[in-house]
């Protein structure tokens, strides 16, 4: 399985048209996409996650103009596109951080509303709904389970999505610099603890003052980082077994290990 991750810059002044503009045009050119089983964009690219005045007027829904450019790209490279998120728009007005993914033959095929809305420094939570539901889809044959930024510091979402059946963990982010560390830590332990793949794809620049991190990278179940972004725009690229987590789980069978109420694995004791 052949993976790439896009990292985007999302500049203040740039308008969404020009945005999706630019970034069509880097998808058309890069021929690597052409080898791709999947490719992975950050969180909320076409508006800029800082962008918190900009939600509403930005909105979109799952037919707008973000989602079905990533139908075209999609189509186009005969490949499956996870957009990373956009702000979605539902038919009461209420506003979503929503991830799309899209099968090869353009149609929309998973859907995530991010859970864990962030509030430390963050408009998120006074302008965005929570979603409710944990998202699992094969994408190109492999369970996937799809997370958002945020979501990362929430292991019990992560193992939900395990338990859902996935073997490898999507994640879209717009992580800032300033928490570099915590990225790399929570995107490894992430991998270790569902004995998954891990594919994080982040934001880069500057939105509204703040510094995106980047360093995009690619986890195995082991922990081992298979390959990291720097913190410019570009695309990362790399190839995976997609039948390691189920070795690794049967090696070191953790997992089957688990001994807590809800696991199957033992009853609860004790008041």
């Amino acid at each position: 399985m052949r993976v790439a991750l896009f990292q985007i810059a999302s500049p203040d002044h740039e308008s969404l048209a020009a945005r999706l503009h630019r970034v069509d045009h880097a998808i058309g050119r890069e021929s690597g996409l052409r080898a791709v089983d999947l490719l992975v964009l950050p969180e909320l690219w076409n508006v800029g996650y800082f962008a918190f005045d900009d939600y509403p007027a930005m909105s979109e829904s799952l037919t707008g103009p973000t989602v079905t450019a990533a139908r075209d790209w999609a189509a186009a490279l005969h490949i499956s596109v996870h957009l990373g998120s956009i702000v979605e728009i539902d038919e009461l007005g209420r506003l979503y951080n929503t991830s799309v993914v899209v099968a090869p033959d353009g149609s929309v095929r998973t859907t995530y509303r991010k859970v864990h809305v962030f509030g430390y420094g963050s408009r998120e939570q006074e302008l965005l709904t929570p979603g409710t539901t944990v998202a699992v889809d094969p994408v190109a044959g492999v369970p996937t389970g799809i997370a958002t930024c945020y979501d990362l510091r929430f292991p019990e979402l992560f193992r939900s999505l395990t338990d859902a059946g996935a073997e490898l963990l999507a994640v879209c982010a717009a992580w800032p610099a300033a928490r570099l560390d915590h990225w790399r830590l929570f995107t490894s332990v992430r991998a270790v603890e569902q004995q998954s793949w891990m594919l994080a794809c982040n934001a880069v620049g500057e939105q509204q003052g703040v510094a995106l991190g980047g360093h995009s990278r690619i986890v195995d179940p082991w922990g081992e980082v298979l390959v990291e972004a720097g913190a410019d725009e570009g695309f990362l690229f790399a190839d995976l077994d997609p039948t390691l987590p189920q070795r690794v789980r049967a090696e070191f069978p953790a997992l089957a290990d688990r001994r807590w109420p809800g696991t199957g694995s033992t009853s609860a004791e004790g008041s």
